[in-house]
């Protein structure tokens, strides 16, 4: 695989899921961490992991901007 893309994901309260998902045919959910307020994640897009979920209020920054993530009303 060529060079990855990395995102970096700071929850902005507790209990912020990242929840990675599987590439190929079958979309599954792979691995999961719950980050509490003001923790960071670095992540990486690989051979295995296509997608990431993230539920609850967090900064998300990406090669192509920063995007805030809400929680659920």
């Amino acid at each position: 695989m060529a060079q990855t893309e990395y995102i970096v994901i700071r929850a902005e309260e507790d209990g912020v899921n990242v929840i990675g998902l599987t590439r190929g045919t079958d979309t599954k959910f792979h691995h999961s961490e719950k980050l509490d307020c003001g923790e960071v994640m670095v992540a990486q897009f690989t051979e295995h992991t296509s997608a990431m979920k993230i539920r609850g209020k967090a900064e998300i920054q990406t090669t192509h901007g920063t995007i805030f993530s809400e929680t659920k009303k």
